[in-house]
């Protein structure tokens, strides 16, 4: 069973909730979160990369960019930009785009069930990435960012908290980034919260979607709150960390595809062959639609692939498809082992389309592109169940959950 409870939200003003809310702090760089706050004091990366409104020149790992992150928390609550909450309450986080949506559960998770594998992950984590985290964590003395958890979804509280979302008039109702809409309520009905508690003590595990780092970074600020205050008592806000979860049914995985950046050999169409059923694309870009099927554009040129089943490995990693690619492409042809490193390949998310593989290679940066079909869910559960790992940029999340509209202090005394 999970521990899923709900907290004291803080969250923005309704009128200003549009202007709070923010892309999340790892998918922009600081050049590109500077632009998206400037001339907007209400930005919530005002507070989650700090570094905007320092010197250009000072690193954001800078001791002034955490203290600084602190402070502006501090003004958007005094501003009444942000307010908190007087109540524990449940919250639900709706995101819709081209016409599909998906209703997910804000709450507080347990650190303590990360630490026992009740909360799984599947992928490894960067040191240096957990660090900044923590550091804005600890400074900030909140977690301002959820995770985005996933379940196998239980139906009649997936009908419930439909029927809420239906029957009740939301807090904030907008459209954002990438023409996402986003809408959230307040739960405020008594016996779907008592609902919501009941259900999740029956539920195995969660797992984690996306925000490993930041998964990661929270439960270590907790076991470090632990350790100075020995005496607490378990139910403190800093043995719990903020997140979404959504019923994996409601999810989809969009392709993660690569481009290589690397002399092609004079052969390599047939040390391709040798792994794959190779056919020249009829149409003007060949997107996979099962599993084991490539596309390839090189030359101009855009060819299906289909892996041979001799080169299929039965388990559950070596049969996903990123890992098939790099055992059969990209270290033995390209000699690029290490995908994290190697700043012979980049990842193109599938939220930009094929048409961006094909604009990367014609332009001469890189040699030959990959579109991968995506792993399905059940891929992802399972090799979380397995408790193994992904390999690196196997899944990549659309739409993105925004930054601001909720944020759980850890009320650290």
């Amino acid at each position: 069973m999970v521990k899923v409870r709900p907290f004291k939200a803080v969250r923005p003003r309704q009128d200003l909730a549009d202007q709070v809310a923010s892309l999340p702090y790892d998918v922009l760089n600081s050049e590109e979160a500077r632009e998206l706050g400037k001339g907007n004091p209400y930005s919530f990366l005002h507070i989650d990369k700090a570094e905007i409104d320092l010197d250009e020149n000072l690193s954001p790992y800078a001791d002034e960019v955490y203290q600084k992150a602190n402070e502006n928390l501090k003004t958007f609550l005094k501003s009444g930009w942000l307010e908190k909450e007087e109540q524990d309450s449940y919250y639900l986080y709706e995101l819709t785009v081209g016409g599909k949506s998906q209703l997910g559960l804000a709450a507080v998770t347990s650190i303590q069930d990360y630490a026992d594998g009740i909360i799984k992950k599947h992928e490894f984590t960067r040191e240096e990435k957990e660090l900044d985290r923590i550091r804005h964590i600890d400074a900030c003395d909140a977690n301002t960012s959820p995770i985005f958890l996933t379940y196998r979804g239980k139906p009649n509280l997936t009908e419930a908290l439909h029927r809420y979302a239906n029957q009740n008039e939301p807090l904030y109702d907008f459209a954002s980034f990438y023409d996402v809409q986003h809408r959230a309520w307040q739960i405020l009905d008594a016996d779907l919260a008592e609902q919501i508690g009941q259900t999740f003590e029956a539920v195995p595990a969660l797992y984690i979607a996306d925000g490993h780092h930041r998964t990661e970074s929270a439960v270590k600020v907790g076991l470090k709150r632990r350790e100075i205050h020995p005496d607490a008592s378990q139910d403190e806000e800093f043995n719990f960390f903020l997140s979404v979860l959504f019923p994996a049914e409601e999810l989809s995985i969009l392709d993660y595809n690569r481009v290589v950046r690397a002399p092609l050999p004079d052969d390599f169409l047939a040390k391709v062959k040798v792994a794959f059923d190779v056919t020249p694309a009829q149409q003007e870009a060949f997107k996979p639609q099962e599993k084991h099927q490539f596309g390839m554009y090189l030359d101009g040129a855009w060819y299906g692939l289909k892996a041979k089943q001799e080169v299929i490995p039965n388990d559950v990693i070596g049969g996903l498809d990123v890992s098939i690619l790099q055992d059969q492409v990209l270290a033995p042809i390209f000699g690029i082992e290490d995908v994290r490193r190697d700043d012979r390949i980049d990842f193109v998310g599938g939220i930009r389309g094929l048409a961006e593989l094909k604009t990367l290679v014609d332009s001469g940066k890189f040699n030959v592109a990959f579109a991968m079909y995506p792993p399905q869910m059940e891929d992802l559960l399972g090799v979380a169940d397995a408790n193994q790992i992904m390999p690196p940029k196997s899944t990549w999340f659309e739409p993105k959950l925004l930054s601001g509209l909720f944020v759980h202090q850890l009320e650290t005394k």
